[in-house]
């Protein structure tokens, strides 16, 4: 008997030690994205209708979604003999048939026949070559080098797209500093006969002066930055024929500084669909061109608002009926599909709710089952669902709680579903598409297994009016006494294309915030109006007063911290980076009785010195909305501050310039105001890195010696 009792105390002492681990500054900053990530399955894509594949032990693997049978595809040792390369990894691939295999490495593209083991071309860029997308329809690589557009062809051939590259004007390269869910500036036609770029001209804007101070001699690097109320881009589309080399350009017309957004190539390549957007961010236009002439056929339909309208999605077309499309719009207030005619006609709106649609992962082979990831069940969720189109009946095919990501198979008879949740690291499921099958083909082990962590639960609150909910997330000390009274940490965002809180794994938490719980603090984040997957009003309440309806969410997270017996209502912190600089600020400043300590990272100061695609969709221009601004302005609240405030920012922040930080020093100066300031020089509008460490050291012990 007392043998059994000690082999079991030992078990109790073993499980005890393996859940004492302390997670350190490193483990929280370096660690999350390294050795505590969670693993995953590399390389996860179909590769026909019934196999997908994956990377495994430096080997391509295909396994049959019905069966779970695996076979190699192709190893690491095969493809160097077959490119006659010496790969130390598999590198980035993607199928382009049952037989083709698209890899690409070190600039160089391979189209593998993977049956025979052998290349059927290759396509070699040049060192400096950016920017690059591969077409497998028209066997061609288009990329950048410098400001100017190439193509490189399987026959060898490279051709020269654009040739004015340079002095403010840019080829084929993002525009509109990202906004309107762009990220690129080659748009491939569907059969490979065309290109379509962007081209800026952006020599209207003035140089904004940054400064290499790492140089021998500190050197002059400006920028172009287009601040809010002055010279913006101007942007045409450019359409360049492969055979005849020549380029056409789309006439776009006046006023030269809107936004071309959402490119989309009809399936024939006879047009091109784009969603334009006036200066003012108040007024859509869906229109079609002739890709021949550059001549504008028709307007589709527009949409228009009081706020602003922001197209995110291009327009996708049906392969049943090449007349008509469907759109991903939040015209009726919630993100929706809906199918339009090529008249510009609405045929359906598939999809209706006070919810949103994330994405559209694609349809049935007769186009009657719509799949969709979406918010249906809870916005602090991402589920699959499966639409009927004629009725609009929805049913959930991912059914764990959790936050998941799909990818249908190319017949949509299976979805690989990759998901996480509060207590799930990482996890891919095989779900069948009717429904009624699920087989786990990967699961995570959890890497913070054998740590401490404090508490970490989900709190639900409401807006000061009742009219929203409000998703906040708090983390208690490691050994949490009730009796004992703690400090507070909270950390913001805030701002639009935002969602700290949700039920992803441990809740979407910082391991920062873990950290900081390990030291004794409380670590607390609200999701306030103006964040996303909550509906185009609770998004838009902030239009014109950016900080006002934020600042007023963000205070019912502190009602309800105060509530709590156990927090120390005197020793209440804040910090946030960027958007969540400056609602440091605002809390701050405007709160400075109940914030004894903050950290404001990048901070927007003053929005009239912030950029032009983002600033005035929320703003509109300074003289449109002189009010705004000024109530926008930290600098005139600086009178408030009290307690300890330290601002950070990168000198070389393009995005955040550090005038910002610079102007609200100023007055503080003017003011008698004691803050603090800390630059970290070579980096940009965050800091990365393994300087990072030394970034949130700075900021934890500006909480440990003051808070």
């Amino acid at each position: 008997m007392r043998r059994i009792i000690f082999i079991l105390f030992l078990f109790v002492q073993a499980f005890a030690f393996a859940q004492s681990k302390q997670m350190s500054l490193e483990d929280a900053v370096y660690g999350r994205y390294t050795y505590l990530y969670p693993e995953s399955m590399s390389g996860l894509q179909w590769l026909d209708d019934k196999h997908f594949s994956f990377i495994e032990d430096k080997s391509i693997i295909s396994e049959a979604a019905k069966t779970g049978e695996k076979n190699t595809v192709v190893s690491l040792d095969e493809l160097n003999k077959i490119t006659g390369t010496n790969l130390k990894r598999i590198p980035s691939y993607r199928w382009i048939s049952e037989t083709d295999l698209l890899i690409s490495g070190a600039k160089k593209y391979w189209v593998i026949d993977i049956d025979q083991k052998q290349v059927k071309f290759q396509i070699e860029l040049p060192e400096k070559a950016q920017n690059a997308n591969f077409s497998e329809e028209g066997q061609f690589v288009t990329f950048t080098q410098g400001d100017d557009l190439f193509v490189a062809l399987a026959d060898g051939n490279k051709k020269q797209i654009t040739s004015d590259g340079g002095n403010g004007v840019v080829n084929g390269q993002t525009v509109h500093r990202n906004e309107f869910g762009i990220s690129g500036g080659i748009f491939n036609s569907p059969e490979g006969n065309f290109v379509a770029f962007y081209r800026k001209d952006e020599s209207m804007v003035k140089d904004y002066p940054l400064v290499d101070f790492m140089a021998r001699e500190a050197e002059y690097a400006p920028v172009k930055y287009p601040m809010a109320g002055m010279a913006s881009h101007h942007v045409t589309l450019g359409v360049y024929n492969i055979e005849s080399e020549k380029t056409t350009f789309l006439k776009t017309g006046e006023p030269l500084d809107h936004f071309i957004t959402n490119v989309a190539w009809s399936p024939d390549e006879k047009y091109i669909y784009m969603a334009e957007l006036n200066r003012a961010q108040n007024h859509m236009q869906l229109n079609c061109y002739d890709v021949a002439t550059g001549e504008k056929v028709k307007t589709l339909f527009e949409e228009s608002s009081d706020t602003y309208v922001e197209p995110l999605y291009p327009i996708q077309f049906s392969k049943v009926n090449p007349n008509e499309f469907y759109y991903l719009s939040r015209e009726g207030g919630w993100f929706h599909v809906y199918k339009y005619n090529t008249d510009g006609k609405l045929v359906q709106q598939i999809t209706k709710g006070e919810w949103e649609v994330t994405k559209m992962l694609g349809f049935d082979a007769k186009e009657k089952t719509l799949f969709i990831e979406a918010t249906i069940d809870d916005p602090l969720q991402n589920n699959i669902y499966k639409v009927d189109v004629k009725s609009g009946k929805t049913e959930r095919l991912s059914l764990e709680t959790g936050v998941h990501s799909g990818t249908l198979s190319p017949d949509a008879t299976y979805i690989l579903d990759r998901w996480s949740a509060n207590e799930v690291p990482g996890k891919v499921d095989l779900i069948s598409a009717k429904g009624k099958d699920k087989r786990t083909i990967f699961e995570s082990e959890d890497p913070l297994n054998d740590y401490q962590l404090g508490e970490n639960k989900l709190v639900a609150l409401k807006t000061k009016d009742g009219k929203y909910d409000l998703h906040g997330r708090l983390i208690l000390p490691n050994d949490f006494d009730p009796a004992k009274k703690y400090p507070v940490v909270v950390y913001v965002y805030g701002g639009p294309h935002s969602q700290l809180v949700t039920k992803s794994w441990h809740n979407q938490a910082r391991w920062w915030q873990y950290y900081m719980a390990s030291q004794g603090y409380i670590a607390f984040t609200l999701d306030n109006r103006g964040t996303s997957n909550r509906g185009r009003a609770f998004e838009t309440a902030i239009h014109r007063n950016l900080g006002e309806l934020e600042t007023e969410d963000q205070m019912q997270g502190i009602e309800y911290l105060l509530s709590l017996p156990y927090v120390d209502a005197d020793r209440i912190g804040v910090h946030g980076w960027s958007y969540g600089g400056f609602m440091t600020l605002n809390l701050k400043l405007k709160h400075p009785d109940i914030f004894k300590v903050a950290v404001a990272g990048g901070p927007v100061v003053d929005w009239s010195m912030y950029e032009i695609m983002y600033g005035e969709r929320y703003m509109d221009m300074p003289k449109e909305n002189p009010e705004g601004y000024k109530n926008t302005d930290m600098t005139n609240y600086v009178k408030n501050l009290d307690g300890k405030l330290m601002l950070i920012h990168g000198v070389q922040d393009e995005t955040v310039v550090m005038q910002h930080s610079m102007k609200f020093l100023r007055e503080c100066v003017k003011q008698n105001k004691q803050v603090d300031f800390f630059a970290y020089p070579i980096h940009p509008h965050n800091v990365r890195g393994k300087d990072r460490i030394h970034l949130m050291q700075k900021v934890s012990q500006y909480f440990f010696e003051n808070l």
